[in-house]
């Protein structure tokens, strides 16, 4: 199965194309709606880590090409593994320094224009971003249910935080579709709009990211946000009146009131590499 037609051109599989500060990485298979594969997948990560290092990269926008955004796993990868010889709906094992919530563990934002049908793991990777906007006409559904799986990669964590237990319970025991629209109303996704405004509005969010907000401080809210998510509040109240202190003597609380006060764009520094 190496030379199978989801594991050539891997470079072709996610596009990436650099725009100001915004980083836009483009599924691209659209004649199979964007279905996940293992090249697909190691391409994508490979990106993501890569941009997470580059300092001209601050804001990162994950979409589909053509009609989908991600259909789930290609079908013909996930019978490929139906033997146990592979585990996962992503064509292998998972590897533990790879996992399916990378864009949750990356130090910056990722925002998902989510421009057509997403299923399954496709879904999953999506949920994982920070923030969601989507075609009001989307049909997206978790699909594991009917395809005899369990609820895979974490999003039995990840979806009761974004819509409540009792509406993730609905989601994942029918795998019934819904739209972008309802995905608005329910809280699993932030924005809907019109197919054609999906991805122009997650590069218009994503580049005020870019310019005006601290790399520094969205790094550590997106850290702040996860570790509170098991935390508590005490805890997580605790944890800010920590690092309140290092907050304001760092260079970009004293930039971002300068550019306030002086009513000018501000210049924050890029985020410096990551540390063990």
């Amino acid at each position: 199965m190496a030379d199978a037609e989801w594991e050539r051109d891997p470079e072709q599989q996610v596009l990436r194309e650099l725009d100001g500060g915004v980083l836009v990485l483009t599924l691209n298979r659209p004649d199979r709606l964007n279905a996940w594969t293992p090249a697909m997948e190691e391409r994508l990560f490979d990106l993501m880590e890569e941009a997470d290092a580059d300092p001209e990269v601050r804001a990162i926008v994950l979409t589909g090409a053509g009609r989908g955004f991600c259909a789930g796993a290609d079908l013909d990868a996930l019978a490929s593994i139906g033997d146990g010889v592979r585990g996962g709906s992503g064509g292998r094992i998972e590897q533990p320094d790879r996992p399916k919530h990378l864009p949750m563990l990356l130090r910056k934002p990722v925002v998902a224009a989510i421009n057509g049908a997403a299923a399954g793991l496709g879904l999953v990777v999506a949920l994982f971003a920070d923030v969601r906007f989507c075609a009001e006409d989307a049909k997206i559904t978790t699909s594991f249910s009917r395809r005899g799986l369990v609820a895979e990669y974490g999003v039995a964590w990840r979806l009761p935080r974004l819509v409540g237990q009792g509406r993730a319970m609905d989601l994942l025991l029918s795998s019934r579709v819904l739209t972008g629209a309802e995905a608005e109303r329910i809280g699993l996704a932030e924005y809907a709009r019109p197919r054609e405004e999906v991805l122009p509005a997650a590069l218009d969010y994503a580049r005020a990211l870019a310019s005006e907000c601290s790399p520094a401080a969205l790094a550590e809210i997106k850290a702040q946000v996860l570790r509170s998510a098991e935390s508590g509040l005490d805890a997580s109240v605790a944890e800010a009146v920590r690092l309140m202190p290092g907050a304001f003597a760092h260079p970009d609380f004293a930039e971002g009131v300068g550019a306030h006060l002086e009513r000018r764009p501000p210049r924050f520094a890029p985020l410096p590499p990551r540390r063990d």
